[in-house]
């Protein structure tokens, strides 16, 4: 099995159908061999998404899809997973799974658990997270939607994602664990560490054995920062 469908439902921004699907195996360098999942529009492409600013449905208010005036940032490149898994999708190559939560334990069980390769973990109802985390050993994720009322079931699951001092200090009051990206120039903050899987934190760990973008929120956890990267970082600012 390459992947399964753990959720299909409205987006919580403008009520269009999202899929979210899981996917078994990765060759991704950073994160490692992840379970990763991927938040989608059903019936639209990711690349005719972004074209139509449709994409909003599933990253929401995320300051890296850029705007008129700001060129987006976004680290991934989405004409290649996202696009793909779309395609395979409306393909009929995952099984739904989303009303099957011993199957997704089983399928789970020992797993890592990267909740969202692409689009916003926010945009999937946190009782369907659960279902896919149930039987997982551990996770790591990012929303921008930290500020959404209907967003904070999601804070002990990941990280306030944020883009400056400011907005950090926001997301802290609302008892957010934060992950930072940040210019190569800006110094790290109070209680915050570089990514370990970033060149600037030595790269001494993968994701998947790192898992400090856990969310949860315990006495001495820090927050974490990264410079911004990708093929569109030097629009970053």
């Amino acid at each position: 099995m390459a992947g399964f469908i753990f959720y299909r439902g409205p987006s919580p921004i403008d009520g269009a159908p999202i899929v979210g699907i899981a996917t078994l195996k990765s060759t991704n360098t950073k994160t490692g061999d992840m379970v990763q999942t991927w938040i989608l529009r059903e019936d639209i492409s990711p690349l005719d998404a972004i074209a139509s600013k449709e994409d909003a449905s599933i990253c929401g208010s995320c300051f890296h899809r850029g705007t008129a005036s700001r060129k987006r940032t976004c680290y991934v490149d989405v004409g290649k997973a996202p696009q793909g898994i779309w395609r395979a999708y409306h393909r009929g190559a995952y099984v739904d799974l989303s009303d099957d939560p011993e199957t997704i334990a089983f399928l789970m069980s020992g797993r890592i658990v990267r909740m969202g390769a692409y689009g916003d973990p926010a945009m999937i109802a946190t009782d369907a997270w659960r279902m896919l985390l149930a039987g997982s050993a551990g996770r790591t994720g990012y929303t921008h939607q930290w500020r959404e009322a209907w967003a904070q079931e999601l804070r002990e699951y990941v990280m306030a994602s944020v883009e400056s001092a400011q907005e950090q200090d926001v997301a802290r009051a609302l008892e957010w664990r934060t992950f930072r990206v940040r210019s190569d120039a800006e110094p790290l903050a109070t209680r915050e560490i570089a990514c370990p899987a970033s060149p600037e934190g030595g790269a001494t760990k993968q994701c998947i054995t790192c898992q400090a973008c856990d969310g949860a929120s315990r006495a001495g956890k820090v927050s974490v920062a990264i410079v911004v990267h990708g093929a569109m970082a030097r629009h970053f600012a």
